[in-house]
């Protein structure tokens, strides 16, 4: 079949990347939740002559509402409470600078927050919300003139995100209406963690194969985040939630099995899908499985998803829980992540930034080059939302920030002029806030409605219409971000990219090492379903960053050339891995096949390593002459 070349795909990377959107359906939950939070702080804050901290709060659930992505309840604590704090933090830190130090002080207190924030970035995608929120309070405390002390709007922040957080918690979705009503993201991830089972068991034999298993990493990811959010007890407390981990421990050795099978490369009946497809509907209707059809056991791979499924029917009746084989990072992993080579570039580059939007705003601010400005601080706020490097390519961004400003600052203008005051601006509000979920599919249409927004924030609070600053702001925001972020740095370029492949190299490393020479039983067994899990979640994550990486610039994109087929090579050895790990687990022995493609591989791996440069290690060939049902170990020769 002929692929049809699409327009995107003739332009340059780094241009078809500002132009393309995100698909998928309305959330109208979040878009429900939007319309109820900022609109109404706001005018209650305006009923009670408290307008100044109604903005503050209103701020803080526009904020909330762009993180407010799909998902459980249990992970909206941590997504949308962690950045909340950083927030009320960051604001209280900005008052406290902005009231007590001068220009050049305050420059270089901002610049050092900058830093620090930068390199919480990249301990992972909360703590970069939280990075992002406290350099956007810590300018928004320094330069917004409210009389309310430091402490008051610190509350009023956090007033305003968790109300938006409240509305999560309380309010029903779909999927919580069977079952639990505590349960509603988490039914829908364990439940498409069977899907994508039977997806990848359909695709197995089809050059749709690789794409089907990237996909069973990414429900995994999602239906591992969305069980092991925060809770006040160590352990699942309700009947319910046990079930819910028993069935997603259920999922993992058929996701095992079918990823041995995809490995194989041989087609499947129909016969071998139905049963995940029946555990999926069983999970989203919260009930028994009922017959499950067996497929085959003609060979090790289909024994093992016989097995599985048998175990998953099992696990079904009695739902006594299961482990949710993930291991939690302590604080001296993420103070290493933080230091590491991507926490130092991204500290430098978006400290620089934030510090370079600050000075100037300052300066511009003092020398009153277009009037006494009081509100500078949306340059340095801009700037962060544009330099952050984990959120998009950075040309990409400052594309879509500048279109997005110019778009929403001309459709405010008309509606300005119509509106009655106040309410017709606290309608506008609540209407933007309503949009923002939706409008997270592309930047330049989210730029475009928290523009509207926050210049109705503004002329709430008593401001004149700042349509024409804020354009001309954000262009100067673009053009600083531009610069630093080009910028040489010391230490090699893409030091993200690397440290995400490295980690990748590495936890594949671990899980070969424990496959060849592993525990039996079921302790070896969860042992090794929690390394393969880390490595596939270490992979994406570099696949991610990659991704990223590849749509800057060319001066940019070259220092991570080549890592993306590093990034292949150790996909197909940890699906090489697992694939010896079923046959294993039935013969004891691996094939010639198993063998020469680990060996293959892992020779492929080192000669890309060694091309791009990367100076972890990968797996390295494992000792010969082992036999697992002697003594527990295997080998590949």
């Amino acid at each position: 079949m002929r692929r049809v070349r699409t327009p995107l795909a003739a332009l340059p990377p780094w241009l078809s990347h500002a132009l393309r959107a995100q698909r998928g359906p309305v959330p109208w939950n979040a878009v429900t939740r939007g319309a109820l939070a900022a609109g109404p702080l706001l005018l209650v804050s305006v009923l009670t002559g408290r307008t100044s901290l109604g903005v503050v709060a209103a701020i803080a659930a526009m904020l909330a509402g762009i993180n407010d992505r799909p998902g459980s309840r249990r992970t909206a604590v941590r997504r949308l409470g962690t950045p909340a704090l950083a927030g009320a933090a960051g604001l209280l830190a900005g008052t406290a600078a902005g009231d007590h130090l001068g220009a050049v002080a305050l420059t270089v207190v901002l610049t050092g927050l900058g830093v620090l924030a930068g390199a919480m970035s990249a301990v992972g995608p909360v703590a970069s919300a939280a990075g992002t929120q406290l350099l956007v309070a810590s300018a928004i405390g320094a330069g917004m003139p409210v009389p309310e002390a430091g402490w008051a709007r610190a509350l009023a922040f956090l007033a305003g995100a968790g109300w938006l957080l409240a509305l999560r918690l309380v309010l029903p979705t779909p999927g919580s209406m069977a079952g639990d009503f505590r349960f509603d993201g988490e039914r829908e991830a364990v439940a498409a963690v069977y899907d994508a089972v039977a997806e990848l068991l359909d695709a197995a034999g089809t050059d749709q194969a690789v794409a089907r298993r990237a996909a069973l990493t990414a429900a995994l990811d999602h239906a591992q985040d969305a069980l092991a959010g925060p809770r006040l007890r160590p352990r699942a407390g309700s009947a319910a939630e046990r079930r819910l981990h028993a069935q997603y421990a259920a999922a993992l050795p058929l996701a095992e099995a079918a990823t041995a099978l995809a490995w194989a490369g041989e087609p499947l009946s129909g016969r071998a899908s139905t049963g995940p497809r029946r555990l999926a509907a069983a999970v989203r209707a919260h009930t028994h499985t009922g017959p499950l059809p067996a497929p085959t056991r003609s060979a090790p791979a289909l024994r093992a998803l016989d097995d599985a499924l048998l175990h998953a029917a099992d696990a079904f009746d009695q739902g006594d829980g299961g482990a949710l084989h993930t291991r939690r990072r302590g604080a001296r992993d993420l103070l290493r992540a933080a230091s590491g080579a991507g926490g130092r570039e991204f500290g430098l580059r978006i400290g620089l930034s934030f510090g370079a939007a600050v000075a100037v705003a300052q300066a511009l601010n003092h020398a009153q080059w277009y009037g006494r400005h009081t509100h500078w601080y949306w340059l340095p706020a801009t700037a962060v939302f544009l330099v952050k490097p984990d959120l998009g390519p950075l040309v990409s961004r400052a594309l879509c920030r500048a279109a997005g400003t110019v778009l929403g600052a001309l459709l405010f203008a008309g509606l300005a002029a119509v509106l009655p005051r106040p309410e017709g601006l606290v309608a506008l509000v609540a209407l933007c806030g309503a949009l923002i979920p939706a409008s997270t599919r592309h930047f330049a249409a989210q730029t475009a409605v928290v523009t509207v927004l926050v210049l109705s924030l503004v002329m709430v609070g008593g401001e004149p219409q700042a349509c024409v600053s804020r354009i001309a702001e954000t262009l100067l925001a673009c053009a600083i971000v531009l610069i630093v972020g080009h910028l040489p740095m010391p230490g090699p370029r893409g030091g993200q990219v690397r440290v995400r492949l490295a980690a990748a190299a590495d936890a594949a490393h671990a899980y070969l090492t424990h496959v060849l020479d592993g525990t039996e039983g079921l302790d070896g067994r969860a042992a090794r379903w929690t390394l393969r899990r880390e490595a596939y979640r270490a992979l994406a994550e570099a696949r991610t960053a990659i991704a990223l990486a590849a749509h800057e610039l060319p001066a940019v994109a070259r220092h991570t050339e080549g890592t993306d087929e590093v990034a292949a090579v150790l996909e197909r050895l940890v699906d090489t891995i697992t694939a010896c790990a079923v046959h294993l687990d039935d013969t004891g022995r691996l094939t010639a096949r198993h063998r020469e493609e680990l060996a293959a591989l892992l020779g492929e791996a080192e000669a890309k390593r060694r091309r791009v440069g990367l100076r972890a290690p990968v797996p390295g060939p494992p000792a010969a002459g082992r036999s697992r049902p002697a003594s527990g170990t295997a080998s590949v020769g």
